[in-house]
């Protein structure tokens, strides 16, 4: 199992580019589903999740070529709507099939989903949504099982509802949103996710044929259509991929710009960073950082976009981790989000934590050490205290970061940081 050994101690400095978004990939591989005719995606980002979902759409019969950065899907011979436990397992997103599925095929077999151990995700808003919508559901043996109504017309389609969910939901709103794509009538999704992901899902369904308003406010409305089209679409930069090295950067007392970076959908993070102490100069598709002599402690509550993403909390722990005063950060989202915390102790932090909140207090240094990654954003607040802590830091389970972002390795060497894989 490979392993990143760090030699920490360089301040960042230099010039990174960003690559496609995983968490708007992965929902716009699975959009492919939705047509006949075949979607090309750009900017896609070379990580373990996207070849995890393009091998699932390949069993299910679609068609993948892939070319440099932009892959075409063909699902002209979709014929096994079928997502297996043993693809599905390491991946949480392999639930958005689900949706598309439903709405095309007419049912769907969906093993509950795996990924990453930060505590309950469940899939109930998704069932819930469906079932709106006419589909029968159930859960047997570990799988979702559904079919969609046969209507007046002797079709097999689902029909279009008000849905209105529990909680604020990335996945359940995208899947909500491709199914309904396809239904009889109108969908309504009130309490529907904000963030840009759903925005740019909703922007290439709209290219492909679908009648869709509301995309990035909290009532979302689609008009379904009888049939889908192809159509080209470039994925939006990754947000979180931004934040990162803008965390890392700071943390090491670096300068650094990032090219192709977001333009929007940071600004809870960025108003951050410039709370800790650093300048920030943003222009098109470019984000520069300088960072302080000596960070500010700075205190944060996740919550659903456009707040605070529970995605860049871990990243911002370890930079508090060795900012002056003390920060406390709050965890709404997700519960066991704060495994990191104990990873951060052993290089030397000052970290307590009480249920969903956690108390960090600077200290002056970090020294290396052997750590174990727990999940996707935990193995990258890692990467940074190891970029920070004097001596070699030896970070393991690193598969974790090969699931969310592309060639960190090279990029971080690029940047001055010392950084190798071992495998």
């Amino acid at each position: 199992m490979d392993k990143l050994l760090i030699e920490g101690g360089v301040p960042l400095a230099g010039e990174a580019t960003i690559s496609g978004a995983k968490n708007a990939a992965l929902p716009l591989l699975c959009a492919a589903l939705l047509s006949r005719e075949p979607l090309t995606l750009m900017n896609v980002p070379d990580l373990n999740d996207v070849d995890t979902m393009l091998g699932l759409l390949a069993q299910m019969g679609v068609g993948v070529a892939r070319e440099g950065d932009a892959v075409t899907l063909d699902a002209s011979r979709l014929d096994n709507p079928v997502a297996p436990y043993e693809q599905v397992k390491t991946m949480r997103a392999a639930i958005l099939v689900l949706g598309p599925l439903v709405a095309r095929a007419g049912q769907a077999k969906v093993s509950l989903p795996g990924g990453c151990a930060i505590g309950a995700r469940p899939v109930d808003q998704h069932i819930k949504g469906l079932a709106a919508m006419g589909a029968e559901v159930g859960v047997e043996h570990g799988y979702v099982i559904a079919r969609a109504p046969r209507q007046k017309d002797g079709s097999v389609r689902l029909s279009g509802a008000r849905l209105f969910t529990d909680m604020v939901t990335v996945t359940g709103t995208e899947n909500l949103m491709m199914a309904a794509c396809l239904a009889e009538g109108e969908t309504v999704i009130e309490n529907a996710a904000r963030e840009p992901e759903v925005v740019d899902l909703a922007d290439c369904l709209v290219k492909m044929g679908a009648r869709i308003s509301g995309a990035g406010s909290d009532v979302i409305r689609i008009r379904g259509v009888a049939r889908m089209h192809g159509a080209t679409h470039r994925i939006m930069p990754d947000r979180i991929e931004t934040g990162t090295y803008l965390c890392a950067a700071a943390a090491t007392g670096g300068s650094i710009r990032l090219s192709g970076a977001p333009t929007g959908g940071l600004d809870a993070v960025l108003d951050k960073l410039i709370e800790a102490g650093c300048e920030l100069t943003a222009g098109e598709g470019t984000i520069a950082l300088k960072a302080p002599k000596k960070l500010v402690a700075v205190s944060l509550r996740t919550s659903p976009y456009p707040a605070f993403p529970t995605d860049m909390q871990a990243q911002f722990m370890a930079m508090n981790a060795l900012a002056e005063g003390t920060a406390v950060i709050r965890e709404t989202i997700f519960e066991n989000r704060f495994m990191h915390a104990v990873e951060l102790i052993r290089l030397g932090a000052d970290i307590k934590i009480d249920g969903n909140t956690a108390v960090v207090r600077g200290v002056e240094r970090l020294d290396g050490a052997t750590v174990m990654a727990t999940d996707l954003r935990a193995s990258a607040s890692l990467v940074i205290a190891g970029l920070v802590a004097q001596g070699e830091t030896l970070i393991e389970r690193i598969y974790h970061l090969d699931r969310g972002y592309e060639r960190l390795e090279q990029k971080l060497g690029a940047l001055g940081a010392r950084v190798r894989r071992l495998r």
